[in-house]
């Protein structure tokens, strides 16, 4: 989840230590879909869970390639899709972490391991198609996971028959950023949106934000995740660490700046994983 929030979800630029971040999503822009009111009993259960719902809504793209899948579904903390089925086998769970704020976190939802995971780069020729920038950044970002000590191994391909892939990488619009779900089942988030204005920051960027929403659909949350104000200038606490988010062993205490799962990122990113998010992946996998 890149918040910039990378929020992936529109891009508003503002100046942040003489570098830009990508933001928020602008309420001019919203769908009407964006505004309907979810219940109170629902932001309850994303609080116990560990979510800030100070920016919930729902999802209504129309630039989907599977929209059945994707609206109505949940959009927290800028980049975070969960579907009603994940939301439920959340609060079931009986996996409950609670004590201090550490730096590296996960869901309890993980992929399950040893595994291949085939993923698609969505390439036809419409809106959704990736561009040539997306293209050889999702390479490199397969890259940066195929090289880690895991269990986990990445087979890449581009093509338009994404149906029978683990993992759909595609273009949307949008300023810039993106988002992705959790893992679910022992699988990987199917889903990743790239917005189509990334490209306009350069390859790393991009490389950047893919391997950000990677990490969110094998299961990582964002490193600041509590306190955003860190990388995204503004926002506080997403949660009290209840379901949902839980410390990763072996990583530190405080603020990591080189974390690839800050939840908003600059217009200097150089697509890599930071030293930690190494050590919380090898952990995990």
């Amino acid at each position: 989840m890149k918040q910039l929030r990378i929020t992936l979800l529109c891009a508003a630029m503002f100046a942040f230590a003489q570098v830009f971040f990508v933001s928020c999503t602008n309420e001019e822009n919203l769908s009407p879909n964006d505004k309907l009111e979810i219940s109170d009993e629902v932001k309850a259960q994303f609080k116990e869970l560990g979510f800030d719902v100070s920016d919930i809504r729902m999802t209504d793209d129309v630039d989907l390639l599977d929209p059945s899948k994707e609206a109505g579904n949940y959009l927290l903390e800028g980049d975070i899709v969960i579907t009603p089925e994940n939301l439920e086998a959340m609060l079931q769970s009986d996996i409950h972490y609670e004590g201090p704020n550490f730096e590296q976190y996960r869901t309890n939802n993980l992929v399950s391991s040893p595994r291949t995971i085939n993923v698609i780069g969505y390439t036809g020729n419409n809106s959704n198609g990736l561009d040539g920038t997306m293209r050889t950044a999702l390479q490199w970002a397969i890259n940066n996971y195929n090289r880690l000590n895991t269990g986990l191994t990445f087979n890449l391909t581009f093509g338009t028959n994404y149906s029978p892939y683990d993992m759909v990488v595609y273009r949307t619009s949008g300023g810039g950023g993106g988002s992705a779900g959790f893992p679910s089942g022992g699988r990987p988030y199917k889903w990743i949106q790239i917005q189509s204005g990334t490209s306009n920051y350069g390859t790393n960027v991009v490389e950047h934000v893919m391997t950000h929403e990677i990490g969110h659909a094998v299961g990582l949350r964002h490193t600041d995740y509590f306190d955003r104000s860190y990388s995204c200038g503004s926002g506080g606490n997403e949660g009290d660490g209840g379901v949902g988010a839980v410390y990763v062993p072996g990583t530190p205490q405080g603020i990591d700046p080189n974390s690839i799962m800050l939840a908003c990122f600059s217009s200097g990113e150089d697509g890599e994983f930071g030293q930690y998010d190494v050590v919380a992946l090898e952990y995990l996998y």
